[in-house]
C-alpha cells in the first residue's frame, strides 16, 4: 500500500510541474491554444467530419492524453543559441499561441461546411474560456432544418449525351428527398464526366455540368436543375456541341527519357519499325519485342476515346519490369478530321540487370551464427520482360548446449533458389484474346537447400508453378497450380532418433524425420479497401483488408494410389517410389482494420483465425505447414513458438510446440510521437491447439468446452521508427494471462507480474498487422 501511495504521489507532483511549465514560453498578453471541440446538436452532423476545416489546432498528443513535445520543448532554457537547448526545441513542439483570426476562419470554413451538406440555415457561434494562460476553443453548430430537394429535372440539349447518360440512369446520386448536399452534386458531376471520357468525349470535365436551385417561399423544400453546358474554351467562344473523339494512329516510342524530354520533338531515336500497323520508334536498339507492345495496349484504332482503357493500358504496362516509366500522350490531328487523337505512347527503360549482396546476423535462442546471400535477376531476359532470378544463401551457426554423443557441434546451411517470372498468362491450349483478358503473371520456381546440424543431414527440394494478378488495385489473386516439395534425410545421429524420434513413440517427430514428398495446390485472396499497401497505418484514413488462403495436399495423389491397389508401406501410408507423401487440407482467414481518430492517432484490430486437417495418407501435419504462436506477429508476451499448444508448458523442442489451429486477436493504439518515432500501446490474445490427442503434447488438443479457457493474452508497449520506405518496430510484450498455469498465481500474471519470467522483446520490420 505504501509503495501505490508514493507512486500516485510522485505521479501528482509530476503532473502539476507539467501542467505549470506548459505556458513557459507563451508571451504575456497571449494563450495557449489548450483544447478545441466542435459540439453540434444533430446526430447527422459528427463532429469528427468537421476537424478538417479548424485552421488552428493544439499542440499534439501522445496517445491522445499527454502533450508530451510540448513537454520537452519547455524543457529548454531561454538561451536558443546553445547546443542543448536547440536539441530539445528540435524534437519538442512549439507552443500553439491563440490566434483571433485562425478562429474566425475556421468559423468561416466550419459554417460553409454544414451549409454545403444541405443545412442552409445552420450557424456556428464560437466561444472560449480562459484560464490562467489556456484557453479552450468551442465551436457550436446549431444545424436548424435541413433544404430537402422535392424535384429534379434535367436540361441536357444534347440528344447523343442524353442517350449515354439514360443508360447510366441507375447511377445517378440524385434522389427526390435527399437532403441538399453540394458534395453529392458535385459528386454526380464527376459520375458525369467520368461516363462521359468512356465514350469518346475526351475534352470534357465536370464545369459542364450545372445546377440550378429554387427553394420554395417559406419551406425547405428545393426544386433542383441539373444543366449540360455547351462546350467553350473561352468565355468569349460561341458555343458548339460536344465532340467525341476516335483514335487514330498509335505510335511507340521506347526510349523516352522523362527527365530531359519536355517536349515529343526532343526525343532522342534514330531507328524505327513497323509491327501490325503500329510505327516503334527506338534508340540503337529495341529491347523489347514489338508483340509484347500491341499486347498491353487496351485500344485500338478507330476506336472511340475511353479513359477506362487508357488507364487499364497505363496499369498493363506498368506490370512490366522492364519498363521504368510510361507516358501516354494525345495530340489533336492537324490535317482534315479534327476529332481524331494521335496517340504516343512513350516508354522510359528500367535498369534490366542487378546484383545485390546481403549480410545477417543469426541468433537462435542463444545460438550466434552468421549468413549471407548474393543474388543476380534479370527483369527482361528473353526481351518479353521476363524476370529472371537466382539466389544462393549459405549460412553457419554454432550450437550450444547439446549432450555428449554428437559429432560436432556446429549448423550449416547452403541453398540456391531461382525463379523466372513472365509478365502474361501461360497456360496451353487457350487463345491469346483470353489469356490477354486475364492480366495474370505466371511464375516457375526451384528452390534446394541442404541443412547439416549434429542431430541430421537435411535435404529439401521444390518445384512451383502459380498465376498472379490484381483486380481493380484492390483485390490481389493468387492459384498455386501446383506446388512439389521433396523432404530428404540421408542421415540421422542414433543419440538424436534415441533421445527424440523414438522416445516415447512421438509421433510429430516420427513423421517430420521422414523422406517425405508434398504436393499440393492452393488459392489466397487479399482485399485491401484504400488499394495497395499502407505504409504508415498511423495517419492514414480509415481502411481495412481482408485476407484469405486455402491448400490442398495430397487428394489426386491418394485417388490415383487407390485406384491402382499399391499396396502401404509399414506405418500404412501410400508411397510414390518409396516416398510417402502428405495430405493435408489448409484453411486460412485473416481481417485488419484501421480506424484513424485524427492525424496523429489511430485503432488498428485485428483476428485471424486458421486451421489444417490431415487425413487420408497422414496422421499429421508436416512441421512446415503447422501453426505457431508467439513471437513479433502474434500473442507479443511470448517468444516465437514459445505458446501453446492449448495448456501445454512446453519442453524446448520446437516440434512439440506447434498445432494445427490457430487463433489470433490484437487491438493497437498507434500514435505519432516526434520526428519519424510512433508509439503503440497494445493487447494480444490467442493460442494454438492440436486436431489430435498426442502424448507428447499433453492439454495441447482442441476441446469447445475448454479452448477459451486456454486463450493467452498479453500487453506491451511499442516504439516505431518510420524511414518512409521500411519501418523499425521494436516491441516488449507481458504475459497477463498464461494457461500454462493452473494457479491464480501463476495463470494471472497481470496481477502478480515477474519482469524475468513474463517478459518478451521483439525486434521486426514493418506492422505486426
Amino acid at each position: 500500500m505504501r509503495r501505490n501511495f508514493l507512486f500516485l504521489i510522485t505521479s501528482a507532483a509530476v503532473l502539476s510541474l507539467a501542467s505549470c511549465t506548459a505556458t513557459k514560453f507563451v508571451p504575456d498578453g497571449s494563450y495557449l491554444l489548450d483544447e478545441v471541440k466542435i459540439r453540434t446538436d444533430q446526430k447527422n452532423i459528427r463532429p469528427s467530419s468537421l476537424r478538417m476545416y479548424v485552421r488552428q489546432n493544439p499542440n499534439a498528443k501522445w496517445f491522445s492524453l499527454i502533450k508530451t513535445q510540448l513537454y520537452v520543448y519547455n524543457l529548454s532554457g531561454r538561451d536558443s543559441t546553445r547546443w542543448g537547448n536547440k536539441f530539445l526545441r528540435r524534437i519538442g513542439d512549439a507552443p500553439v499561441i491563440y490566434s483571433e483570426e485562425e478562429a474566425l476562419r475556421s468559423e468561416e470554413e466550419i459554417t460553409k461546411a454544414v451549409h454545403n451538406m444541405g443545412y442552409m440555415a445552420a450557424t456556428v457561434k464560437r466561444s472560449t474560456k480562459i484560464k490562467k494562460k489556456k484557453i479552450k476553443l468551442y465551436y457550436d453548430v446549431t444545424a436548424g432544418n435541413p433544404y430537402v430537394v422535392r424535384s429534379i429535372k434535367y436540361d441536357v440539349p444534347d440528344p447523343k449525351i442524353a442517350s449515354i447518360l439514360k443508360r447510366d440512369s441507375a447511377r445517378n446520386l440524385l434522389k427526390e428527398g435527399m437532403y441538399f448536399d453540394v458534395n453529392v452534386l458535385d459528386a454526380d458531376r464527376q459520375r458525369i464526366t467520368d461516363r462521359l471520357l468512356r465514350n469518346g468525349y475526351y475534352k470534357f470535365n465536370k464545369d459542364f455540368i450545372g445546377y440550378t436551385a429554387d427553394t420554395a417561399r417559406n419551406t425547405y423544400n428545393v426544386d433542383l436543375i441539373q444543366h449540360l453546358q455547351p462546350y467553350k474554351v473561352h468565355a468569349s467562344d460561341s458555343a458548339r456541341a460536344h465532340q467525341q473523339y476516335r483514335i487514330n494512329k498509335i505510335n511507340f516510342i521506347t526510349d523516352y527519357d522523362v527527365l530531359q524530354s519536355s517536349a515529343m520533338s526532343s526525343v532522342d531515336i534514330n531507328d524505327s519499325v513497323h509491327y501490325k500497323g503500329y510505327p516503334i520508334y527506338y534508340k540503337d536498339k529495341l529491347y523489347l519485342r514489338p508483340k509484347v507492345l500491341t499486347d498491353n495496349l487496351r485500344f485500338s484504332s478507330g476506336d472511340l476515346y475511353n479513359e477506362r482503357n487508357v488507364q487499364q493500358t497505363y496499369s498493363s504496362f506498368g506490370r512490366l519490369s522492364a519498363l521504368k516509366y510510361t507516358n501516354i500522350r494525345f495530340v489533336e490531328t492537324q490535317i482534315g478530321d479534327s476529332t481524331k487523337l494521335d496517340c504516343y505512347v512513350m516508354l522510359t527503360k528500367s535498369k534490366h540487370k542487378s546484383v545485390a549482396f546481403e549480410v545477417e546476423g543469426t541468433n537462435s535462442a542463444g545460438d550466434l551464427g552468421a549468413a549471407a546471400s548474393v543474388s543476380f535477376q534479370n527483369r527482361n531476359l528473353f526481351r518479353g520482360s521476363e524476370t529472371f532470378m537466382i539466389k544462393f544463401r549459405g549460412a553457419y551457426e554454432v550450437i550450444s548446449g547439446l549432450q555428449a554423443g554428437y559429432s560436432n557441434n556446429n549448423y550449416t546451411e547452403y541453398g540456391v533458389e531461382t525463379s523466372i517470372n513472365f509478365p502474361n498468362f501461360l497456360f496451353p491450349f487457350l487463345s491469346s484474346d483470353f489469356k490477354r483478358k486475364i492480366r495474370a503473371t505466371t511464375e516457375f520456381g526451384l528452390q534446394y537447400n541442404y541443412q547439416l546440424r549434429p542431430e541430421f543431414l537435411r535435404t529439401m527440394a521444390s518445384a512451383n508453378w502459380s498465376y498472379k494478378w490484381t483486380q481493380r488495385q484492390r483485390i490481389q489473386h493468387r492459384i498455386d497450380l501446383i506446388n512439389i516439395g521433396f523432404l530428404y534425410l540421408p542421415r540421422i545421429s542414433d543419440k538424436f532418433r534415441e533421445d527424440y524420434i523414438n522416445k516415447g513413440q512421438n509421433q510429430v517427430f516420427q513423421y517430420n524425420y521422414q523422406n517425405r514428398l508434398i504436393i499440393n495446390m492452393g488459392y489466397s485472396y487479399n482485399y485491401n479497401s484504400v488499394g495497395g499497401s499502407i505504409v504508415n497505418n498511423t495517419i492514414a484514413a480509415n481502411s481495412y483488408s481482408i485476407r484469405f488462403n486455402f491448400e490442398s495436399a495430397g487428394n489426386v495423389m491418394y485417388a490415383l494410389s487407390k485406384a491402382t491397389g499399391i499396396r502401404k508401406n509399414s506405418n500404412g501410408e501410400y508411397a510414390i517410389l518409396g516416398i510417402p507423401y502428405a495430405q493435408y487440407l489448409k484453411g486460412e482467414f485473416d481481417f485488419a482494420k484501421n480506424i484513424r481518430i485524427d492525424r496523429r492517432n489511430s485503432f488498428a484490430f485485428h483476428a485471424g483465425v486458421g486451421i489444417a486437417v490431415p487425413y487420408g495418407n497422414a496422421k499429421t501435419i508436416p512441421f512446415e505447414k503447422q501453426y505457431f504462436s508467439g513471437g513479433a506477429n502474434s500473442v507479443r508476451g511470448w517468444s516465437v513458438r514459445d505458446l501453446g499448444p492449448g495448456s501445454f508448458a512446453g519442453n524446448g523442442n520446437l516440434l512439440d510446440q506447434s498445432g494445427d489451429i490457430k487463433l489470433d486477436a490484437s487491438i493497437e493504439y498507434r500514435s505519432k510521437l516526434f520526428w519519424k518515432f510512433q508509439g503503440a500501446v497494445f493487447v494480444d490474445a490467442g493460442n494454438i491447439w492440436t486436431i489430435r490427442n498426442y502424448a507428447n503434447q499433453p492439454g495441447g488438443v482442441f476441446e469447445f468446452d475448454k479452448f477459451y479457457k486456454q486463450i493467452a493474452v498479453a500487453y506491451g508497449l511499442g516504439l516505431r521508427l518510420d524511414l518512409d520506405f521500411f519501418i523499425l518496430r521494436f516491441d516488449g510484450g507481458m504475459k497477463a494471462v498464461n494457461p500454462a498455469f493452473q494457479t491464480k498465481k501463476e495463470h494471472f500474471p497481470i496481477i502478480h507480474p515477474k519482469f524475468s519470467r513474463d517478459f518478451a522483446f521483439h525486434f521486426a520490420v514493418g506492422y505486426p498487422f
